[in-house]
C-alpha cells in the first residue's frame, strides 16, 4: 500500500496512477464518471443516479466477495480521479471481465493501456484466474486496438444487453501472457 498526494490509499501503482478501492463516500466520483455520457454512451449509459448508486455498491460488494472490482484510478501527481479500471465476475470458469472507463480529460493520453497492462498483470498473479475476458461496442476502435496490442485474441460477438447490440468479444490466456511478456 502506498498513499497519494490526497492521502488516499493505492494497492497498486503504475507510473502515473494509483488504484484505490471504492468505499461509499466515493459516490460523487461514480455520479460524475458514470452520468457522463461520453463516458457511458458506448455500454449503455448515461445512467440515472440511483443505477450509478446500485453500480457503485455492486463495486464495493465484488471488492469484499472476490477481491476484485472496476477500482477507481487516480493520477498520481495530482490525485484527480482518471477512471476506473478493473474485474469483475465472469460465468466463463476461472475467467474473469477485464475493463476500464475514463474520464474525457484523460482520453488519448496513454491513461487506458496503462491502466489495462496493470489490471491484466494484477489478475494472472492470481492462482484462480486463468484467462481475461474483455468486450467493446462495435463502435470503440480505440478500445479494439487496446486490446489486440495487449494480447487479447477476437472470439466472436456477444449480444450485450444494454445496448442491445453485439459487441466484439475477446479472450487472453495466462499462457498467452506469460509468452508476451517472455518473448
Amino acid at each position: 500500500m502506498s498513499r497519494g498526494v490526497t492521502g488516499r490509499s493505492y494497492f497498486l501503482c503504475t507510473e502515473r496512477l494509483g488504484f484505490g478501492t471504492w468505499a461509499p463516500d466515493d459516490f460523487p466520483l461514480a455520479l460524475a464518471l458514470w452520468t457522463d455520457p461520453r463516458v457511458t454512451g458506448l455500454f449503455g449509459g448515461p445512467f440515472p443516479v440511483d443505477e450509478v448508486r446500485r453500480r457503485l455498491d455492486r463495486e464495493i460488494t465484488n471488492q469484499a466477495r472476490f477481491g476484485f472490482q472496476y477500482w477507481p484510478l487516480f493520477r498520481r501527481t495530482d490525485g484527480a480521479h482518471v477512471g476506473c479500471s478493473g474485474l469483475r465476475p465472469c460465468d466463463r470458469p476461472h475467467t474473469c471481465e477485464m475493463g476500464f472507463h475514463l474520464r474525457p480529460e484523460f482520453w488519448r493520453q496513454g491513461f487506458g493501456t496503462e491502466a489495462a497492462r496493470a489490471v491484466v498483470a494484477h489478475a494472472f498473479t492470481t492462482p484462480d484466474v486463468e484467462a481475461l475476458f474483455a468486450g467493446h461496442h462495435p463502435d470503440n476502435q480505440d478500445s479494439r486496438r487496446l486490446l489486440t496490442r495487449l494480447g487479447f485474441r477476437s472470439i466472436g460477438e456477444e449480444l450485450y444487453p444494454p445496448t442491445g447490440l453485439l459487441h466484439p468479444s475477446y479472450l487472453l490466456e495466462r499462457s498467452e501472457w506469460d509468452a508476451r511478456r517472455e518473448a
